[in-house]
């Protein structure tokens, strides 16, 4: 049999062959369609990592980034991290800096009350969906649709807060020291609350700014009201001094912490015998253990940053991963993405996230202890709320 394939030098069939190979190849093109582009997203992180709140800050900036670093395939995503400092409008700044360069597809937003306060309007303004772990109540109370919480709200961290001391340990003479920020007086209204409804009226409250390095006059007159428990409520540097403080007095009353104790950063300040009988509210504990899946986001945080992850970094974690998820099924404008939070089921690495229609994603709260030979807590009980249908 002839070779056929050597007739395509031959003159006279050229002329058919321009015919017909512009026909083959539209064809082709018919049947087997170009690739599609990468989705362009843009999700820049605007947290605080430097002044009191650098703790908490790192750890939130950790989380978003580990969970950018691994898009899902047929996601391109464009990210910078900007320090917001701790002053409102070192927020507001960042925010208008990212969204100089371009609306961003979704912003990691700063965990700091009062920050979050005052990028809310601009948010709305440019049209941009905030993913924050900011515990402070109220900015999910002002009907702004572009926010989302994905770590509890005092409204469920401080419920478990108190039910922990009333009901667990027995207690009913509580003494509230509490930060002066808005995450201080946010914490303190909700405890206040959640006391009034088991019954129970603190023997002491008290505000204490962030920059106090001397907790000795408010533990003085703590003890003074003759508490049977001391419920703190504070950020994570003045906690750890609180604790420290109170263990060099020989107080023996029960400490139930608010969520900075259980950050592995926050208990590496401080001695594990000093930690003995301290117990925290959280989230989530990843150092603590739990499901194959935690336990790798913690093997792969603790190698990429060579520290201990927390709550805050989880939770910052769980929702950025929510916001990848939600453009890898084809949201990848802020409205989108906006519309994908707000209706949609996550399930995450700490807890199943749905919002409550005010962008409340997170309905799940921990209470961890040390038991003063470790640094790592233990997970003692856990409270669940009811989350929405």
């Amino acid at each position: 049999m002839a070779d056929k394939t050597k007739n395509s030098g031959n003159p006279a069939l050229r002329p058919a062959l321009r015919k017909v190979l512009p026909l083959a190849a539209a064809l082709l093109a018919s049947v087997i369609p170009p690739a599609a582009a990468a989705a362009e997203l843009n999700i820049p992180v605007l947290v605080p990592v430097t002044g009191f709140l650098a703790l908490e800050g790192t750890s939130q900036r950790n989380g978003a980034v580990l969970a950018l670093s691994d898009a899902p395939a047929g996601l391109k995503v464009e990210s910078e991290v900007i320090d917001t400092g701790t002053a409102p409008e070192g927020a507001v700044t960042a925010l208008e800096r990212a969204a100089g360069r371009g609306t961003p597809t979704a912003v990691a937003a700063s965990m700091l009350g009062t920050q979050m306060l005052a990028m809310l309007p601009l948010a709305e303004e440019y049209g941009v969906p905030l993913v924050t772990v900011s515990g402070t109540a109220s900015i999910t109370e002002r009907g702004n649709p572009w926010v989302f919480r994905f770590f509890p709200g005092d409204g469920v961290t401080k419920t478990a807060h108190a039910r922990y001391a009333v009901e667990e340990l027995g207690k009913r003479r509580p003494a509230v020291i509490h930060q002066t920020t808005a995450y201080g007086q946010s914490g303190q209204a909700h405890l206040r609350d959640a006391f009034a409804k088991l019954g129970v009226e603190p023997v002491f409250e008290e505000g204490v700014d962030p920059g106090i390095r001397d907790m000795l006059p408010v533990l003085t007159k703590a003890m003074a009201a003759n508490p049977d428990v001391l419920i703190l409520h504070l950020h994570s540097g003045p906690t750890a001094l609180f604790i420290r403080q109170a263990a060099a007095m020989g107080i023996t009353v029960p400490i139930v912490a608010g969520s900075a104790m259980h950050q592995p950063s926050t208990a590496a300040l401080l001695e594990p015998a000093e930690l003995k009988g301290v117990c925290a509210e959280s989230s989530a504990s990843p150092v603590s253990g739990g499901t194959p899946e935690l336990e790798r986001f913690t093997a792969d945080y603790r190698a990429t940053f060579k520290t201990e992850p927390d709550a805050f970094a989880l939770g910052q974690y769980d929702g950025i991963r929510m916001v990848l998820d939600a453009a890898a099924k084809g949201a990848e404008t802020p409205e989108a993405i906006r519309d994908a939070l707000a209706k949609s089921t996550y399930q995450g690495l700490a807890m199943t996230y749905r919002s409550d229609g005010r962008g409340n994603m997170a309905h799940s709260a921990v209470i961890v202890c040390y038991d003063g030979a470790s640094r790592v807590p233990a997970v003692v009980k856990r409270y669940d709320t009811a989350a929405p249908p």
